[in-house]
């Protein structure tokens, strides 16, 4: 089955953080807070997700209080930090919302990320993810983490839903 096919069933999508919606770069500041950087265009592609009715979730091995602070912004509901194992994870929650694996998607970048990608319908990596991720992935992005990559990831599961052009309308009226 291809990507677009894939994509069109797809109910929930799930995140993570560092090198997917981040470019991965960790920044400490002199008293020991963290810094991150997030892409805005990638937070307009979430909130049309959320338009469209597509349940969102963060799923990351790391906990931070910027996490927290850009799930509230963008609000996702389903946050999930300092997680050992994403695919347990996404198999309660995804129980909880009651949908199968083939209606969930995960994006992920790394090792930690390959037990849930190969569980769910649609498995998605950005174009900088280590390239054993990116071989298993149905879908990569054209752009990196963090740089669009969630955005695209996005907009291809909406037109795969045909969905697209209906939260595209609001903004070019």
């Amino acid at each position: 089955m291809d990507a677009r096919a894939r994509a069109a069933r797809i109910r929930l999508v799930a995140f993570d953080i560092d090198g997917v919606m981040t470019d991965g770069g960790l920044h400490y500041t002199n008293d020991g807070g963290e810094l991150k950087t997030f892409n805005v265009q990638d937070g307009l592609g979430l909130k049309l997700m959320q338009q469209a009715g597509c349940e969102l979730a963060i799923v990351t091995g790391r906990n931070s209080g910027v996490v927290a602070a850009r799930a509230a912004d963008l609000g996702i509901a389903h946050v999930f930090q300092g997680v050992t194992d994403k695919r347990l994870t996404v198999a309660a929650l995804r129980e909880r919302l009651g949908l199968g694996w083939d209606e969930c998607a995960f994006m992920g970048d790394d090792l930690i990320d390959l037990a849930v990608m190969s569980r769910c319908g649609l498995a998605i990596a950005p174009a900088n993810a280590r390239p054993i991720v990116k071989e298993r992935a149905h879908l990569c992005t054209a752009a990196a983490a963090g740089h669009g990559a969630v955005r695209e990831a996005c907009e291809f599961i909406l037109a795969a839903q045909d969905r697209l052009a209906a939260v595209f309308a609001p903004y070019l009226s």
